[in-house]
């Protein structure tokens, strides 16, 4: 009876490690707001469940900000910009942190004017006040913008503002433009009241910035020990991607579970500038999520090399790798 006893507990033991759920906190970039709802829409929909996986998700506080964060361990696994991560890697040779799957191929960096205030096109910001958010991604690439733009940064007052005060300054015409995310500035100044016609937004990809935006990051360490968990992570992701684009209202409910004091209809819109601009291009339609083209990324590493000095090579291989994403055709958005 105890021999039975004994072995019934084993199997009991047996079968409850087998369905144990690995624990991945989830490090977002910034507040739960509608570019975020993909991922509350892959939790609610059990898609990190079925891959076997507990998934906590945290807001950050700025693009950069989860990569600290991932390199050190605390999360295994984040969402930041991987520009930023090739700086970072540089000054912290050997940190266990890349990225694994692409998610803006066209970044949402931009810079964000009031047609009022005389920002039409990018010379115009010579002689113009511009609010920066130091820890702020599109802030980080705006030499290269400025470059490629052929715009006088000399000539450009540059203030530093802090993330909550960007958009109440523009809209008050403190200052005359501000670096962000276009999904962000834009709908946060119409919610100021600053009208939709009189708002310009500078894309920064669509004068002659071949960056890539942010992307999956995974601490290297938890990769090597995890890798199926990784790769089931990121197959979740691509479903929820793939849901919010087939019914953004649905995944804005989720989203809303998190944030009850988010405008509905606002986080929606937001989520769909997301889509429409940033997720679903030409190149993801054609080759599905995740992947990066070598050609392109060569050439962001060029332009970024024009604006900061690498302390060794860099070397694409380091920045993003592509092993751990799923084949199953789950990264598929058509």
């Amino acid at each position: 009876m105890i021999h039975k006893t004994l072995a019934t507990l084993a199997a009991i033991s047996l079968a409850s490690a087998a369905f144990a759920e690995t624990d991945v906190p989830f490090a977002l970039d910034w507040k739960f707001e509608g570019p975020s709802a993909p991922y509350f829409q892959a939790l609610d929909a059990g898609y990190f469940a079925e891959a076997g996986l507990n998934v906590t998700i945290s807001e950050g506080a700025g693009s950069l900000d989860a990569i600290p964060k991932v390199a050190t361990g605390a999360y295994p696994m984040g969402f930041a910009d991987i520009n930023s991560l090739m700086r970072f890697l540089d000054q912290n040779p050997g940190a266990p942190v890349t990225a694994v799957m692409m998610v803006y191929d066209k970044p949402p960096f931009a810079v964000i004017g009031r047609k009022s205030l005389g920002i039409n096109e990018p010379s115009d910001l010579q002689g113009k006040v511009l609010g920066a958010p130091p820890p702020d991604g599109a802030w980080a690439q705006f030499p290269i913008f400025a470059a490629e733009a052929g715009i006088d940064s000399a000539a450009v007052t540059v203030e530093p503002v802090g993330f909550p005060t960007r958009e109440p300054m523009l809209a008050e015409g403190k200052v005359a433009a501000i670096t962000g995310f276009s999904f962000s500035s834009v709908l946060n100044l119409e919610r100021l009241g600053v009208p939709s016609d009189d708002i310009s937004v500078l894309l920064m990809a669509d004068y002659g910035v071949d960056l890539y935006g942010n992307a999956i990051i995974v601490n290297t360490d938890f990769a090597a020990k995890n890798p199926e968990a990784v790769t089931g992570f990121l197959s979740a992701v691509g479903k929820g991607w793939k849901d919010a684009i087939a019914a953004p209202d649905v995944a804005i409910e989720a989203l809303m579970k998190r944030n009850p004091a988010a405008d509905a209809a606002l986080e929606t819109q937001r989520l769909q500038m997301a889509i429409d601009a940033n997720v679903l291009t030409d190149y993801v339609a054609a080759n599905g999520m995740g992947m990066v083209d070598p050609e392109r990324m060569a050439s962001a590493i060029e332009q970024t090399k024009t604006v900061y000095e690498f302390k060794t090579a860099p070397d694409a291989s380091l920045y993003f790798d592509s092993s751990y994403l799923p084949t199953d055709g789950t990264l598929t958005l058509k």
